[in-house]
């Protein structure tokens, strides 16, 4: 069995160009066809066959063979369509980045010096630092509570799906509120197939309260993006983003008060 770092390339671009029909713009595959490719190409496969669609989702490109077949303006994703069962599928808006050039608003870090010191990856840490810092809070403007990290799920037509965190939230006026949390540090990019699947999940077991997916990803070590979702008739959409920088509470001026004071979107 042939065994290099591209082998999971030669294994998505067999498996595509196998069910490849042009102007189609859904093309399905089940997870029993990766293992037949493979055998077939002399591949060795990862022990956890889903590790080929996570690289594909949130780490690495597809490969140049098939990006080059999507029409102008749209790209190839890999979706869930069941269990075991996914399909390549035309998007306008594959990967989610950070607005570089967007204002940093400063937050003093409430961080426990003990959760930084033995975070085990940057995925964890995020999620803690969101966590310990009311950063779902302040951003949604929603007082917040933690129901459960790393939901695992089925929901129908899609098969089996993963939310980092969930929160449940009420506002003052008494609407309660589900934050479906994606996180991504290090090397992983946020995918719009994760907002799909967290709306998804929403309608499916908590179809009472107001859905709002919120994806985070660090900039840098204390620098976070966040970004809140809404649907329409046009797809899903970026609905806000905002970037935080956990400070110590001496680096916050009273210029930076002054400023975020000033603010034109302050309700108060």
């Amino acid at each position: 069995m042939v065994k290099n770092p591209n082998r999971y390339s030669k294994l998505i671009e067999k498996v595509f160009a196998k069910t490849f029909r042009q102007g189609e713009k859904d093309i399905f595959f089940q997870r029993e066809d990766l293992a037949a490719t493979a055998v077939e190409l002399g591949i060795a496969l990862p022990k956890n066959l889903g590790d080929i669609i996570y690289s594909f989702r949130y780490r690495v490109a597809l490969p140049e063979s098939i990006r080059r077949l999507a029409p102008e303006g749209l790209e190839w994703v890999i979706r869930p369509a069941g269990q075991a069962k996914y399909k390549f599928s035309l998007t306008a808006m594959p990967r989610i980045f950070p607005n570089t050039l967007l204002a940093e608003t400063k937050i003093p870090d409430a961080t426990p010096g003990i959760i930084g010191m033995y975070a085990l990856n940057d995925e964890q840490s995020l999620l803690a630092k969101l966590r310990y810092n009311r950063l779902i809070d302040i951003f949604s403007g929603v007082t917040c509570y933690s129901l459960q990290n790393h939901l695992r799920t089925t929901v129908p037509e899609i098969g089996q799906v993963e939310t980092d965190e969930i929160y449940v939230g009420v506002d003052r006026r008494g609407a309660q509120y589900v934050f479906p949390v994606q996180g991504k540090g290090g090397s992983d990019k946020l995918g719009i197939i994760q907002i799909e699947q967290d709306f998804a999940l929403c309608a499916a077991k908590f179809p009472n309260l107001i859905c709002r997916p919120i994806a985070a990803q660090f900039m840098d070590d204390n620098l976070i993006a966040l970004f809140s979702f809404e649907e329409s008739e046009n797809g899903i959409g970026i609905s806000e983003e905002r970037h935080y920088r956990l400070v110590l509470p001496e680096q916050m001026t009273t210029e930076d008060l002054t400023n975020y004071r000033n603010r034109t979107d302050n309700p108060l």
